[in-house]
């Protein structure tokens, strides 16, 4: 088996700054600053994860368990504290609606940009264009500045790029909850595609039925700590329970 995904022991801290009365920040001043006005954070503790290439893996758990900055690691968009992340092949997804787009450039424009950022050639983007455009559903709108594009509008053409690029290992954060009902049946469809075609998924996903229909395992966080690593089913079960 070739390991797509390598986390080995990963912590992460943020601070956390409180807001305090004018009183308090000039008690705090006046004591020469000692003592602190904010909190850390521990997102992630001494979490390691191994995926396979062609895996299907949900990261599960309630808001603030982990599973968005884990999946942030995964991508590279975050660094770890601590400890080691290791991908193989081209890594694609989607982690924000709208990341890697620039407002004012057009759709056109934005699908070269964003093609570039997730690796493509210049020729690559050409070649699939218009697939790109086809099925996002964009038409008419795609030489428009994409700051006057709707959150759905953004999503389906971000998402036709990402998996467009034909990624070995592609990631996606609750995204499906933006577009309307039609076009997340066609996101699903395209996900379960790539799972058929051996790509390794990780999906990020509060709706529970559809992470049992697109995924084998499900890997469940809990206050930064790994819970859970096993088959979906048992991973689902123990969030219902």
């Amino acid at each position: 088996m070739v390991t797509a995904i390598e986390v080995s022991n990963i912590s992460k801290q943020f601070v956390l700054r409180h807001t305090r009365s004018l009183k308090e920040a000039v008690v705090w001043l006046a004591k020469g600053r000692k003592g602190d006005l904010s909190e850390k954070f521990h997102a992630l503790k001494n979490v390691s994860v191994e995926v396979q290439a062609g895996e299907t893996v949900a990261l599960l758990g309630l808001n603030g368990s982990g599973k968005s900055t884990l999946l942030k690691h995964i991508s590279g968009v975050m660094l770890p504290d601590s400890g080691t992340v290791k991908t193989r092949g081209r890594v694609a997804g989607l982690i924000e609606v709208g990341a890697g787009f620039h407002p004012d450039l057009s759709g056109r424009d934005n699908v070269f940009l964003n093609g570039a950022i997730l690796g493509m050639t210049e020729q690559q983007v050409k070649d699939r264009f218009d697939d790109i455009v086809e099925f996002s559903e964009i038409g008419q709108f795609i030489d428009t500045e994409v700051k006057f594009y709707s959150s759905g509008m953004y999503l389906r053409l971000a998402f036709s790029v990402a998996v467009h690029t034909d990624p070995e290992v592609f990631l996606i954060d609750e995204i499906l909850a933006v577009g309307d009902e039609p076009f997340q049946r066609k996101c699903i469809g395209k996900i379960q595609e790539l799972a058929r075609d051996g790509k390794t998924l990780v999906v990020v996903s509060h709706d529970l039925d559809l992470v049992s229909r697109i995924c084998e395992r499900g890997v469940v966080l809990e206050h930064g700590k790994l819970m859970f690593d096993g088959p979906i089913e048992e991973a689902v079960a123990l969030l219902r329970s």
